[in-house]
């Protein structure tokens, strides 16, 4: 069941790079964080109660929902509906997606470790390559801040890879740092969009002291 949510979580991938509505990209963020709940839910039971049910409610109570609910809020300031053409065509960022799941398979062979979940690590090194690429190909702000939760997602993932013991200070530190930065990426947009009736890269470059 575990490989089920790991194979729906590589399909997102691929929706984000054929997605251009941002209202999707928010949907698409919420289903994630739904499929690693299913993922931690049905793959770690070695660790304690207290820390199993911290990571249920960070992946479902904030991946899920607080994190898109704020982005909706975000989104509809800025009346934004859908994402100006991106710099790369689609189709390169589909074979992009499927090429960083490739090399990412073959880093995680070649790493020879028990103690690694081959299947955990290839599509959650896969998500953090393509949230930067996400990031490079888009000029609009709001974007890069979903390129960021993309990264933070496969991060969340990585960890299960490594084993199924979490720290409970680590899984801390990783949620404050996102509710942290996308509070304050989100007012920053907010302040930007108000400010330029805009929140493209490029109105960062009239911004002076």
């Amino acid at each position: 069941m575990t490989y089920l949510f790991i194979i729906l979580y590589a399909i997102t991938l691929i929706y984000f790079a054929l997605s251009e509505r941002v209202k999707k990209f928010v949907w698409l963020l919420s289903i994630q964080g739904a499929l690693l709940f299913g993922v931690v839910f049905f793959s770690l039971h070695k660790i304690q109660m207290f820390d199993f049910i911290f990571i249920l409610v960070e992946t479902i109570l904030v991946k899920s929902i607080i994190v898109p609910w704020f982005l909706n809020r975000i989104r509809k300031h800025n009346h934004l509906k859908r994402e100006h053409e991106p710099t790369v065509p689609v189709f390169y960022s589909i074979i992009v997606v499927v090429i960083s799941l490739i090399l990412s398979f073959l880093l995680s062979n070649q790493l020879n470790n028990n103690n690694i979940h081959t299947q955990y690590f290839t599509v959650a090194f896969a998500s953090i390559l393509f949230g930067i690429y996400f990031i490079i190909i888009h000029k609009n702000i709001f974007s890069h801040v979903v390129g960021y939760l993309i990264i933070e997602n496969g991060i969340f993932l990585l960890s299960l890879a490594v084993g199924s013991e979490m720290p409970m200070m680590v899984n801390l530190a990783i949620l404050l740092d996102v509710l942290m930065g996308v509070l304050v990426l989100g007012v920053f947009i907010n302040r930007i969009g108000d400010t330029f009736n805009s929140i493209e890269i490029d109105q960062l470059s009239k911004l002076k002291d």
